[in-house]
């Protein structure tokens, strides 16, 4: 699974400085982190550009002011943009404050973000 392990790395310790419980997820190609069973940041590589990335699920609400800020740009993973979502790209998260504004945000929203639905299984 391509995502920068050094990346992972930096987001697993703001998470456990936070005291936030949190679960990894391989998926969509990376690494997502669950808080509370819920989507709340990611890391990938953008397959384009090859450039690391972070993703972050701060909801509808702060979507567009966050388009604003440094690196942040829409996530459009599947080829429609997921409002709500966000990749940011590394002239926004090599500071560590600045990685920590993203997930703080990305915690904050965490409470209000509905958790997926499961997939029920077909019987057999």
């Amino acid at each position: 699974m391509p995502f920068d392990e050094f990346l992972a790395d930096r987001v697993r310790q703001i998470f456990n400085d936070k005291s936030i419980a949190f679960r990894e997820k391989p998926m969509m190609g990376g690494l997502i982190f669950m808080v509370d069973d819920k989507m709340c940041v990611g890391v990938d590589i953008d397959r384009n550009t090859e450039e690391d990335r972070l993703m972050a699920r701060i909801g509808k609400d702060a979507y567009e002011d966050a388009l604003k800020e440094a690196g942040a740009r829409k996530m459009n993973f599947t080829g429609k943009v997921m409002r709500g979502f966000i990749f940011i790209y590394p002239d926004g998260i090599d500071a560590d404050e600045d990685l920590e504004f993203w997930i703080q945000k990305a915690i904050d929203y965490n409470p209000l973000a509905k958790k997926s639905k499961k997939k029920k299984k077909k019987p057999s």
